[in-house]
């Protein structure tokens, strides 16, 4: 079976960044004659209730779903696929038409009250109070803030950070903090391509990735029907193992030893929460506070800090991971999406070419 190799990845957030290299590379697969197959993550401006159309992908958990098509495309004789996404939701859309968009359940049940009624039933699973709650969400955004100023480097300055108003409680169990920041105009690619054309285009194996793995998890349904469903996370479960299984991995004992990065999906603390657990990375909740003290639960600063660009933040992830991968000493590269309120779930495994 061809390996799918990820052999491009850019972005450009509020203008800044470069896509010139991936789009390079498109036009020399096109320039060969070779059929460049394309997925879409869709914009904020698509229809959240209208049926998704061939080859195009909507929700947070999209990107991850995208990586699997693509995958499954190389596995079967195509040999290039163009991953992409674009959402101007920063300077795109007037205020009051952004709101409306992102009000997916209507609004009579807006997205505040969503999270809070997940998580009290999430509490109630685990046996633990409102106040444990919120513990282990400012341990989160901790971890967060040290990932992002890493990301950073030398280009961080505190004034990045949020001001005080998003620190002051939103629900009776979430800040302003604690939850993604969408304001942000993003663009980003990924270029997947099969064993024969990676080696036609000289992309040496230092610049490329395999995609090890992907699994994926969905309910029947989502939103507040669903709650009891979604607060259990066996779905998760379930594509975090099939994700592994497909690898031959067992990703919390790479990442315990050092050699795993990962992108845990952060658009509300109950979701990289029940990641950790489900993921073994933690046995109990109460663990969750110091493991968060050692170990960076995200590349990029997670959706708080790094922003969410709606349907977009696991493909940002994506392509971060890739950079990081090919320059650090790490193996893997774990990337989590989540979708809608929790109803999709996935999983991508990233590894570098000497583990193929």
């Amino acid at each position: 079976m061809t390996t799918a190799w990820l052999i491009a990845a850019a972005k450009t957030i509020d203008s800044e960044g470069c896509q010139q290299h991936c789009l390079q590379l498109e036009e020399a697969i096109r320039s060969r004659g070779t059929e460049l197959h394309e997925l879409v993550i869709e914009p904020l401006s698509a229809d959240w209730h209208s049926p998704e159309a061939e080859n195009h992908f909507r929700s947070g958990c999209a990107p991850i779903e995208a990586l699997a098509r693509a995958k499954a495309l190389i596995e079967s004789g195509a040999d290039a696929v163009l991953i992409s996404g674009e959402d101007q939701i920063k300077t795109g859309y007037p205020r009051e038409e952004r709101l409306r968009k992102m009000a997916v359940y209507g609004d009579e049940y807006p997205l505040t009250e969503a999270y809070n009624d997940l998580a009290e039933h999430f509490l109630r699973v685990h046996e633990r109070d409102d106040e444990h709650f919120r513990e282990i969400a400012q341990a989160l955004f901790e971890n967060y803030k040290l990932s992002y100023r890493h990301a950073l480097a030398d280009n961080f300055t505190p004034d990045q950070l949020p001001d005080e108003r998003w620190y002051k409680p939103i629900t009776t169990l979430f800040r302003g903090v604690d939850c993604a920041n969408p304001l942000v105009d993003f663009s980003g690619r990924l270029l997947i391509c099969s064993d024969t054309l990676t080696e036609a285009l000289g992309v040496p194996a230092e610049e490329r990735l395999q995609i090890k793995s992907v699994g994926l998890g969905r309910l029947e349904g989502d939103g507040q029907h669903y709650i009891e469903q979604i607060a259990s996370y066996e779905h998760l479960r379930q594509a975090y193992q099939q994700c592994c299984s497909e690898a031959g991995i067992d990703f919390a004992s790479e990442f315990r030893r050092g050699a795993g990065l990962l992108e845990a999906y952060t658009c509300y603390p109950v979701v990289p929460m029940a990641f950790l657990l489900v993921s073994g990375l933690v046995d109990m909740l109460d663990q969750l506070p110091d493991f968060l003290q050692q170990h960076s639960i995200t590349v990029t600063g997670g959706m708080n800090l790094a922003r969410a660009p709606w349907n977009n933040p696991a493909l940002n992830a994506l392509i971060t991971m890739h950079h990081r991968l090919l320059e650090g000493e790490e193996v893997y590269g774990m990337v989590h999406g989540n979708g809608g309120l929790g109803y999709r779930q996935g999983v991508a495994l990233l590894a570098k070419a000497e583990t193929a």
